[in-house]
């Protein structure tokens, strides 16, 4: 699933590409609003919320889409090949004279109105990269249910809006604690500087789509400290890495960690 400096980055280039302008075509591929006609209508913008993109047309109309693990926008120029898969697997399209947005295997495609936007994001927790930010509160809703592995309660969007995968892991590495430690127990401080830290990665990355870096620069070719690198030597002890599905047991996804760097419980 994309992270949120990723959605980031695809809300900011498809405000590029459409805001300001007319929609001169529009095809919504979704049964239930294969009928709505949104063309000649101004794109207002294109905002990210958390995982959640939201474009607004004049008129009060939203457009909300979710990539979740295998969606995508693509944004072409006029007259451009489109390359982002084939023709069944596209949602959603929304062209004006200059630009044509197409959005691939989105499976979350609705129109709502504007006023009507908290329906679907009202229950997320502060955004890493919104205006909204709170470090305060994201701390709060994480403490919350002290007995909550730690990573489950980093992916939990209600809590703070923007982590996946990804930074669960390497968020965990930083603090030197391993993601199945209940956030309960947590040394004093750690929970103020996992946040930060976050909201730092996230702002820093928001630009490099999939160039992202988490680690200091001296090595260029390693970005990542522990994702993806099962069974490879940690740059900070040697140790292998180790992946484990971690999960509610409704969803169940990959965790790295250092088992030397980050004692503790495991999965």
């Amino acid at each position: 699933m994309p992270e949120g400096d990723t959605v980031w980055l695809t809300a900011h280039r498809l405000h590029a590409a459409l805001a300001g302008q007319v929609l001169t075509r529009a095809d919504l591929r979704v049964p239930r609003f294969a009928t709505a006609d949104l063309t000649g209508r101004t794109v207002l913008d294109v905002t990210p919320r958390g995982k959640h993109l939201l474009t607004r047309f004049e008129g009060g109309l939203t457009l909300h889409s979710h990539l979740r693990m295998d969606g995508s926008w693509r944004v072409y120029d006029s007259g451009a090949r489109w390359d982002g898969g084939p023709s069944h697997q596209i949602r959603a399209i929304l062209g004006n004279a200059d630009h044509t947005a197409v959005g691939y295997r989105l499976p979350v495609v609705e129109l709502l109105r504007t006023a009507d936007e908290e329906q679907a994001v009202g229950h997320l927790g502060p955004d890493l990269l919104g205006p909204d930010w709170d470090p305060a509160t994201a701390v709060a809703n994480l403490l919350a249910d002290p007995a909550r592995p730690l990573g489950e309660a980093l992916l939990d969007q209600r809590n703070l809006a923007g982590i996946g995968n990804v930074y669960k892991s390497e968020l965990a590495f930083l603090a030197r604690v391993t993601p199945w430690l209940p956030v309960g127990e947590l040394p004093a401080g750690v929970p103020e500087r996992l946040v930060a830290t976050a909201q730092r990665l996230l702002e820093a990355n928001k630009r490099r789509f999939d160039r992202r870096t988490m680690t200091s620069g001296r090595n260029p070719a390693q970005k990542l400290y522990v994702y993806g690198r099962e069974g490879r030597p940690c740059p900070r002890c040697g140790a292998p890495v180790r992946r484990a599905d971690q999960g509610d047991g409704s969803r169940e996804r990959p965790t790295y960690w250092c088992p030397r760097c980050q004692p503790g419980p495991t999965g």
